[in-house]
């Protein structure tokens, strides 16, 4: 028997909390199958098995904390023809990585193989109705396209049924669930009302991401002094230049939101004003200006409050910055986000808006020393140059700085160039990389 020790999951990390256990004692393992899903204080982390086996013991219970460098669960390794075997049993979920590592897909049962049982106790025959998430080890399989039509039309793919090989959500099944009504609760997902009939509080215990925003928060808003600096922008050429990039976008394997091209016109914002890209010494002696524009947008995950950053904006095409928005969406919405990606972020973006906020004021996300949020943009009307009333395509933006270096005449004037670039994209153009 052998143990499997806890590595290191990131600098500093000593313990993480056991989120869900993916296997059961005497369960068999595949080389490179998700064992346990662990929360450390910066992202959700899959841990997997380092070698075919079969689970003996697990040490933590789920909600337990876990030390680094200590047993996690215990194993006996199957020898070479037991793991060919194990092996056999399971199949690439199309190729589908998270976090580096392939989904593992156990074959449908056949018909000289007992019914399999769920985390419920109730039996999954072969002629069982597709289940949303039916995926092995919580996973729902889903291809690429599936997942992105899914976030277009706003719906949770975690709801939807999947009537594919291994219940994979099949783009007809996403339609399907749209067109009768995504709002109506099934059998497999069903609504939890809040409870009545009681006079005693619910308590529930602050623990994975939740902890960790209530900390950083509490740490932003009792040492960083903000200062609100609000504007509004007209976006109407943006939004016109993005219609006209958005073929080519696709036609390179990606979707382009107007979000690459704030980051684009942010990064060169920064360039001229490089205090907002900056950070703060523990003693307030000394300000470090970041050499790469690393922006951070904000994204409300399964775990809670992720900040996941584009890194070095300023030296990535508008195409290479928007396979990365997309790619840190997603896996920010899935709530495995890697610790690469929420590390050293030098200046944040969250886009209220897409939720249907005006107007917000965001928190700093320390050690960072400023924040916008982006309102939704909404068509309002406007005088032109002629006096005629038009209608204009208009967002709002709300800055919050870190009052200790930035005043109000500095954001204003970062504000005012980073505006100019949104309203005239074309001149934002020319200064592009």
């Amino acid at each position: 028997m052998s143990d499997f020790i806890l590595p290191d999951i990131g600098e500093g990390i000593v313990e993480c909390e056991l989120v869900k256990w993916l296997v059961g004692e005497g369960d068999t393992i595949a080389e490179d199958q998700p064992v346990v899903e662990v929360m450390t204080d910066k992202a959700l982390v899959e841990i997997t098995a380092p070698e075919a086996g079969r689970v003996t013991r697990l040490y933590y219970q789920q909600q337990e904390n876990a030390r680094v460098h200590s047993p996690l669960f215990a194993y006996t390794p199957l020898d070479r023809a037991d793991a060919a075997e194990a092996g056999d049993a399971a199949t690439p979920d199309d190729a589908e990585h998270e976090n580096g590592h392939a989904a593992a897909v156990a074959d449908s049962p056949t018909a000289n193989e007992p019914a399999r049982q769920d985390e419920a106790g109730a039996e999954m025959t072969r002629d069982s109705a597709p289940k949303p998430g039916a995926g092995p080890h919580g996973r729902i399989p889903a291809s690429p396209a599936v997942r992105r039509l899914v976030r277009e039309l706003g719906v949770s793919l975690s709801a939807i049924p999947g009537s594919g090989k291994h219940g994979r959500v099949l783009k007809e099944d996403v339609l399907a669930y749209e067109k009768r009504g995504a709002g109506e609760p099934s059998a497999a997902s069903p609504r939890h009302a809040p409870e009545t009939g009681t006079d005693t509080a619910r308590v529930e215990p602050i623990r994975g991401m939740r902890a960790v925003m209530a900390k950083r928060m509490v740490e932003a808003a009792t040492t960083i002094p903000h200062f609100s600096y609000g504007d509004e922008v007209d976006v109407t050429e943006l939004l016109a230049l993005r219609e006209r990039l958005k073929a080519q976008a696709e036609a390179a394997g990606t979707r382009l939101t107007l979000m690459p091209l704030v980051m684009k016109a942010l990064a060169l914002a920064l360039k001229a004003h490089p205090i907002l890209n900056s950070r703060v010494d523990d003693a307030v002696s000394e300000i470090h200006y970041q050499p790469h524009c690393n922006i951070g947008m904000a994204v409300d995950s399964r775990v809670g409050l992720l900040v996941p950053n584009v890194k070095r904006v300023e030296q990535l095409s508008l195409l290479d910055v928007a396979r990365e928005v997309a790619r840190l969406t997603e896996a920010a919405r899935e709530g495995r986000v890697s610790q690469a990606d929420l590390a050293d972020g030098t200046i944040s973006i969250s886009n209220i808006g897409a939720l249907g906020g005006t107007y917000a004021t965001p928190i700093i996300n320390p050690p960072e020393v400023a924040i916008v949020a982006l309102g939704r943009t909404q068509w309002l009307p406007r005088f032109d140059e002629a006096g005629q009333v038009v209608s204009r395509a208009i967002m709002t933006i709300t800055w919050s700085g870190d009052h200790r270096i930035i005043d109000g005449g500095t954001i204003a004037r970062f504000c005012n160039q980073w505006k100019g670039y949104l309203e005239d994209p074309q001149a934002m153009l020319l200064e592009m990389h």
